[in-house]
């Protein structure tokens, strides 16, 4: 009988065993969860807002729409969607209890509370029926799952035929003297911000390091494809720093 190698996985810089990964990311969002959205503003510079304006801008939410918000954190994206929706309902899910529960804490959440779920749960094993959402939303996620052709196909199996899949992420930038830049900020301001805001460095690094890992633009889009969506793209935004794709399930 022969031994099964076990599949691996990027974890930062780390190649780990699949099946230790979503605990290890857990770990990463239990320790910043509290500082979560204040890190948000000093590493982008507060761009970050910015780039989910252009995400609802481009999805153009509608009035009654039902939303998934996959690895939603602190609720930012389903915020915004409520509110540029003028009524509809939204569930935030992430794997990460501790996320949620700062999510709730907000004030926007008390204003929508009516509209508003907080579910725990997998991308990869999503907890609702097929057809189930019009729209389908993660917002710099979809890196930290373990395998994200699997979220995808997770994605596109809960939305309702004519539904949406719009996916927020880090990229990389074309131009190789740019990217370069970009890195040396990265990898040497943005742990330190870390250690200094949240008195964590090492959730940061892996952070960045994943980043590093994730698929670029075109390699995404032809999962995004593969997953079944179709009228399938992409936007860069801030010259590719991060970048926004789109399909639909027809």
């Amino acid at each position: 009988m022969t031994e099964t190698t076990p599949k691996t996985t990027h974890f930062g810089r780390e190649t780990i065993p699949e099946g230790e990964k979503s605990g290890r990311v857990q770990g990463v969002f239990n320790s910043v969860a509290s500082k979560y959205d204040i890190m948000n503003d000093v590493m982008s510079v507060g761009i970050h807002r910015l780039w989910k304006d252009a995400m609802m801008d481009w999805l153009a939410p509608r009035p009654g729409q039902r939303l998934l918000d996959v690895a939603g954190g602190t609720g930012d994206i389903s915020f915004r969607f409520l509110k540029r929706a003028g009524h509809g309902h939204a569930t935030v899910l992430d794997l990460t209890e501790p996320m949620l529960v700062e999510g709730r804490k907000r004030a926007e959440a008390a204003q929508m509370q009516g509209s508003l779920d907080w579910v725990v749960g997998d991308a990869m094993a999503l907890p609702f029926e097929d057809n189930t959402f019009d729209v389908y939303t993660i917002s710099f996620g979809i890196r930290n799952v373990t395998r994200p052709q699997e979220a995808l196909n997770e994605a596109f199996r809960v939305l309702k035929p004519g539904g949406r899949l719009m996916v927020l992420e880090f990229s990389q930038l074309p131009d190789a003297g740019l990217q370069k830049l970009y890195d040396l900020y990265s990898f040497n301001v943005i742990p330190r911000m870390g250690q200094l805001i949240a008195g964590d460095r090492d959730s940061y690094q892996y952070l960045v390091e994943s980043i590093r890992n994730f698929p670029d633009q075109e390699t995404f889009l032809n999962m995004v494809r593969a997953a079944g969506f179709e009228q399938a793209k992409y936007r860069n935004l801030s010259m590719g720093i991060a970048a926004l794709h789109s399909g639909w399930k027809l």
